[in-house]
C-alpha cells in the first residue's frame, strides 16, 4: 500500500515507486552490464527505454534511456504516484518549472516533467 502524504487541506497524494532514469549510449551494453553485475532482467523494452528489475523484488528497478519518445530531455528519475493530476496542480501552485506538459502517452501512462530546485528533471507519472 502506498504511503500517503497530505498536501494542502483536502488532497492526499501517495508515491508508489521511485526509479532512476539513466541515459545510455548503448542500451544493449547497459542491459548486459546491469544483468551481469546486478542480476537485473528486462521487464519492459520500448526500444528507447528499457526497464530492468530484480526478478525477486519487482520494485528494485532502473530505467535505461537512449532518449525520450515525446520529451526533449531524459529525466533523472521517474516517480510513480497515485494521482498525477493532483501532483501537476501542486507543481503549478508552487510555481515549479514544467519541462514537459501533463500528457497521456501512447504507451499507457499519464505524466509530466518538472524541474526540482537543484535543476533535476523529474518524470511524475501514473498508470490509468
Amino acid at each position: 500500500m502506498p504511503r500517503e502524504r497530505w498536501v494542502g487541506k483536502d488532497r492526499v497524494m501517495g508515491v508508489r515507486r521511485v526509479v532512476p532514469d539513466l541515459a545510455s549510449a548503448s542500451l544493449d551494453a547497459a542491459k548486459d552490464f546491469y544483468g551481469d553485475v546486478l542480476g537485473l532482467l528486462p521487464v519492459m523494452d520500448h526500444g528507447w527505454i528499457v526497464t530492468l528489475a530484480d526478478p525477486e523484488r519487482a520494485n528494485a528497478r532502473v530505467n535505461l534511456m537512449s532518449h525520450d519518445a515525446t520529451a526533449a530531455v531524459i529525466p533523472a528519475a521517474s516517480i510513480e504516484v497515485d494521482d498525477v493530476d493532483a501532483c501537476y496542480s501542486a507543481a503549478i501552485h508552487v510555481g515549479a518549472e514544467i519541462v514537459h506538459p501533463l500528457t497521456d502517452e501512447p504507451w499507457g501512462v499519464r505524466r509530466f516533467f518538472v524541474r526540482d530546485p537543484d535543476g533535476h528533471v523529474i518524470n511524475v507519472l501514473s498508470h490509468p
